[in-house]
């Protein structure tokens, strides 16, 4: 069982990054189905899947989404790390592309999914099998692994930030490297959402995933009206 799930997320991943972006929602929903029906149909509980803890899931996850726009709102006012926020996946989308990257696809397409799939089903048949530091450790490596398709397109939608990623300077970027960095720390962020789901359930980690992803498109924008007139200026 615990193959079948690695084959249904490494389907869903290669339809969601290069076959079928745009239906990544209702790949994702399939998906997430099916991880939970065959978690359930290997004995884990709805508690071990990680639907509990709602109230103090959504008190931590309060409290992340808060820190996220903080951090983000300090990033894009210092010119220095303003850059970073530089994102043409964001920056190319009509209004309405954004609102429904923000408000469907980063929440259903990405969030739904990985949270589900590898905090909930994949950790706890896992966890069942091997015990709870096998179970985090394993899932957190699978989850960095995940990032590899994104981390290309990241590499090339944003030099400043996989400079920063990679330790090189945006005009010799190594690709490679930057998807090794993406992993590290995508798998680093795993094991932070496997002990934020240990305390507050699904939720808190979740909330945390969706405020990163979703609100990057609307800090991508802002950090570009800031730009702009800076480049204005610059040009007379």
């Amino acid at each position: 069982m615990l193959l079948r799930s690695i084959a249904v997320l490494t389907a869903a991943n290669v339809l969601n990054n290069r076959v079928a972006p745009r239906l990544g929602p209702l790949t994702s929903a399939a998906a997430t189905a099916a991880l939970v029906a065959m978690a359930r149909q290997s004995g884990v509980t709805w508690e071990e899947l990680g639907f509990e803890h709602g109230r103090r899931g959504a008190v931590i996850g309060g409290v992340l989404v808060a820190g996220v726009a903080a951090v983000y709102t300090v990033g894009i006012t210092l010119p220095r790390t303003r850059p970073l926020f530089h994102d043409e996946r964001a920056l190319s989308l009509t209004r309405a592309r954004v609102l429904e990257e923000a408000l469907l696809q980063v929440p259903v397409g990405t969030v739904l999914l990985e949270e589900v799939g590898f905090r909930g089903a994949l950790h706890a048949m896992l966890r069942r099998a091997h015990g709870q530091a096998t179970a985090t450790a394993v899932s957190s490596a699978l989850f960095g692994l995940w990032h590899i398709l994104p981390a290309v397109d990241m590499a090339r939608a944003n030099p400043a930030l996989g400079a920063v990623v990679a330790g090189e300077s945006p005009g010799r970027l190594d690709t490679a490297r930057v998807v090794a960095g993406s992993v590290v720390s995508t798998a680093a962020a795993g094991v932070l959402f496997t002990e934020l789901r240990r305390r507050g359930g699904l939720l808190a980690p979740s909330m945390l995933h969706l405020a990163t992803n979703s609100l990057g498109y609307l800090f991508a924008r802002l950090a570009a009206t800031k730009t702009e007139p800076v480049q204005q200026e610059v040009s007379h």
